[in-house]
């Protein structure tokens, strides 16, 4: 797949309205990078056409995104077993308030 190929793919396609294509690049060694950003600000990622392969590349890694969200569930969780094991601080008002002494 060369460089034309690519472009008359990207014109072909029918993307979404709100993500915008931007010009092919080829590099020194033939690879062809077309990045791919949304219409109101920020990148999404690239592809990357080599050797007839392509593959997109996210602009942003999901990883540390993805550990983030496992260790806020795993705190929370620890958390809500502390409280049900553990008294709460506040008093017990389910004792019989006519009882007074």
């Amino acid at each position: 797949m060369n460089l034309r190929d690519v472009s008359e793919l990207r014109d072909t396609a029918q993307g979404d309205a709100s993500r915008a294509y931007g010009q092919p690049r080829e590099t020194a060694d033939g690879t062809t990078v077309i990045p791919v950003s949304r219409v109101r600000g920020g990148a999404l990622g690239v592809f990357v056409v080599k050797d007839g392969d392509a593959k997109w590349v996210p602009a942003a890694d999901a990883t540390p995104i993805a550990l983030l969200g496992i260790c806020v569930g795993l705190v929370s969780a620890a958390f809500a077993g502390v409280a049900m094991v553990r008294r709460p601080p506040w008093p017990d008002l389910r004792g019989d308030v006519s009882k007074r002494s």
